[in-house]
């Protein structure tokens, strides 16, 4: 199949995808509740702190060097590893719930102790764990491979929230739906500040005084206020054991190299579970950043009257996303971050990137992205599903990508580096829920074609499939020309001669 997308193929998968979560259930989470296997169509109601911990110097780690090499990858990788170690082994020493870790971003819950009368508990003890990530990371550098210690930046929060777990094909990710998940992260999202910032709910809750304004993300706890939630956690583990044990750890499962292969497309069929450092891929590609514009505020608007369908926009908006990358374009989705899909576009050998048709088949890919979310927004319109005014915000870039999983046996998590990767983000979060913007890179490494189409400003509304495809061949771009012929003959159906005629050569009518 030719890689295009029609809505023909859309408006099946919904119906399929729709089926999973007609009947939702919604639970209130119970002691040691497995946030892995969370059927699709349930959720646990859980009350929790929030933190999100920003690691600010990984950009830094992908500019050491003018060119991004494989030695510039191979470092922000194990610098990436030594980390994670690291703050694993604080989460298993103090009982807090990893949720995801996200390159250099970690969101975590603390859910003990249990009840709605422990917030305050709870909010002293994601402190504590705060600071002993802060500490312990100052030290888990590597002055002999040229790995600096890690610049941390964290945010907290603290309520009520949804955990669901969602994604397709062997990659479900657990996901928590609500307020203090998203300001937890909104909170820690704020660089170049380091230190540990509390919303005002996680500030009341312990006792501080409320912020006007946005200021809360721009106040750091005091040292003091540190100490005072440290002494009240009461934590049964010190920065000095969790640096010890990670250093014993090093000793006896070292890390050992990095290895590079390039994957064979398409590369939807690479199978990223059975990655590990010494078989990693690193190959030219775009990375593809897709988020939900609006979907936080959907989700706080209707928590608490329609939590059911909340969950069904999610799963089938997201689904879509999924199939429109990995199934219309042959792409792969790294991974979904709460309503965000990040994917990887490359068409080539395995020898080579074709730079010009990767361009411009992901801009393509972008086109049926919003053409996929507004057939699901108006399918959920057609089941009665509230959803509100959602909008769908994506951002492109091309450069060398690099595809991993970090940690330790039996607990391994995806992730993906490159300049591209951090500058597609950069590029979504310019967009609002209508436009589609492009990176500096693939705009000058594109065809003239995507030029034209993205003008100077790097940005387009309303980029639909039908307007990227007709736009691009209009000025000639390969790719589109080749996309429409293929949907073209596609559409042509099959010429089958009436038998009560013989076939007759045209010389002899």
């Amino acid at each position: 199949m030719g890689k295009n997308w029609n809505a023909q193929r859309s408006k099946a998968r919904l119906a399929t995808r729709y089926a999973e979560v007609e009947t939702v259930s919604i639970v209130n989470y119970t002691k040691d509740t497995s946030l892995e296997n969370i059927p699709i169509n349930k959720a646990y109601k859980m009350d929790a702190a929030h933190l999100y911990v920003d690691i600010l110097n990984l950009r830094d780690m992908l500019h050491v060097t003018k060119d991004e090499g494989e030695t510039c990858h191979k470092r922000t990788l194990r610098f990436l590893n030594l980390h994670y170690r690291a703050v694993h082994r604080i989460l298993s020493e103090t009982d807090a719930r990893r949720v995801d870790f996200h390159n250099q971003r970690l969101h975590c819950v603390v859910a003990k102790p249990y009840g709605t009368d422990s917030e305050r508990r709870r909010v002293e003890r994601a402190v504590a764990i705060a600071q002993l990530i802060i500490d312990v990371l100052h030290e888990t550098g590597d002055s002999d491979d040229k790995i600096p210690n890690a610049d941390v930046r964290v945010g907290i929060d603290t309520g009520t929230a949804l955990a669901v777990n969602n994604g397709r094909r062997g990659g479900r990710e657990p996901l928590f739906l609500g307020r203090p998940a998203n300001q937890a992260a909104k909170t820690a999202g704020h660089e170049p500040l380091t230190g540990i910032y509390l919303t005002n709910e996680a500030r009341i809750a312990i006792g501080l005084k409320s912020l006007d304004g946005d200021a809360h993300r721009t106040t750091a706890l005091t040292p003091a206020e540190i100490e005072a939630c440290t002494a009240a956690a009461k934590l049964d583990v010190s920065k000095d054991d969790i640096v010890e044990a990670w250093k014993d750890e090093q000793k006896n499962t070292p890390i050992g190299s990095v290895g590079f292969s390039r994957p064979t497309p398409p590369l939807r069929d690479l199978d990223i579970q059975a990655l590990s450092l010494a078989n990693s891929k690193r190959f030219e590609a775009v990375s593809v950043y897709a988020d939900i514009d609006g979907f936080s505020t959907y989700v706080e608007n209707n928590i608490e009257d329609d939590p059911e369908d909340v969950v069904r926009a999610l799963h089938v908006l997201r689904s879509e996303l999924d199939h429109v990358v990995s199934d219309d374009f042959e792409g792969r989705r790294v991974r979904f971050i709460g309503d965000c899909i990040h994917g990887a576009m490359l068409d080539g050998t395995a020898y080579t990137t074709y730079t010009e048709e990767t361009i411009s088949n992901a801009v393509l890919c972008a086109g049926g992205l919003r053409s996929g979310f507004s057939e699901a927004m108006k399918f959920l319109n057609e089941k009665k599903v509230v959803v509100d005014d959602l909008g769908l915000a994506i951002g492109l870039e091309f450069g060398p990508l690099s595809i991993s999983r970090l940690g330790m046996k039996g607990d391994m998590v995806r992730c993906a580096v490159g300049r591209n990767v951090l500058n597609s983000e950069t590029e979504q979060a310019r967009c609002n829920g209508t436009e589609t913007a492009i990176g500096e890179e693939a705009f000058d490494s594109g065809s003239d074609a995507v030029r034209e189409l993205f003008e100077d400003d790097r940005i387009v509304a309303n980029l639909d499939y039908d307007s990227a495809v007709t736009g691009l061949a209009a000025s000639d771009d390969k790719t589109a020309k080749a996309a429409q012929a293929n949907a073209y003959r596609a559409a042509i159906p099959a010429v089958v001669p009436s038998l009560s005629e013989p076939l007759r050569p045209h010389a002899q009518r």
